[in-house]
């Protein structure tokens, strides 16, 4: 049986929160007449949410033809900054994704936008231990249809999903899958099968779900 663990990117595998704010606001001030800064408070409401919600949430006094002009030009000019100014990994997360990969396909799932994944697999230095990876700024399905898409294309019969927002856990079950919850990201979440306070502990845990 083909066993899988699938991620969450924000709040789960790196913490680019501040390097996100960043950009977003020099794209701001130099890109368009707005005066709005966002906080990186408001970056971590944001991730794991797909970019329309994004846009909502963050400019309501806007037009949705004018939000989404803007929150492409943010989502355009964060990727170069992003290769420039690196994120956040997890303590230990090569070591623990090492270990995993051995037992298990490991992959990737995000509502981010298409080159977003991309960035943190040519920083983290271990991007040979993902098999797949998807999102919605590619496929334009939901969170809990890119698990299946990814499961369906690897073979994959078992998985686990692991993130850190309620929305995620919503999206495995969705998929008809299990959620571990990454307790040490940006959100809360019920309903999981375990809880992580630190990426070290996920070896444990799926030995026990997957037995």
């Amino acid at each position: 049986m083909k066993k899988a663990i699938l991620f969450d990117l924000d709040g789960t595998l790196w913490d680019s929160s501040q390097q996100c704010t960043e950009a977003w606001n020099e794209c701001i001030r130099t890109k368009t007449n707005l005066t709005k800064q966002i906080t990186a408070n408001d970056m971590h409401r944001f991730m794991g949410k797909t970019i329309d919600v994004i846009a909502a949430m963050m400019l309501p006094e806007l037009s949705e033809e004018e939000q989404m002009r803007i929150i492409r030009l943010c989502t355009d000019y964060e990727k170069p900054y992003l290769q420039n100014h690196k994120a956040q990994l997890y303590q230990n997360e090569r070591e623990t994704l090492e270990m995993l990969s051995k037992e298990y396909e490991l992959g990737i799932v995000s509502n981010c936008q298409d080159g977003y994944i991309q960035v943190y697999l040519e920083q983290c230095g271990f991007a040979d231990l993902f098999c797949d990876f998807e999102c919605a700024g590619r496929t334009g399905k939901s969170k809990g249809e890119n698990i299946r898409l990814i499961m369906e294309r690897q073979g994959i019969e078992k998985c686990v999903y692991i993130g850190d927002t309620q929305g995620d856990c919503d999206a495995a079950a969705e998929a008809g899958v299990a959620f571990v919850h990454a307790a040490y990201g940006f959100g809360t979440a019920d309903n999981a099968v375990g809880v992580l306070t630190q990426l070290s502990d996920l070896p444990e845990i799926v030995q026990k779900l997957f037995g």
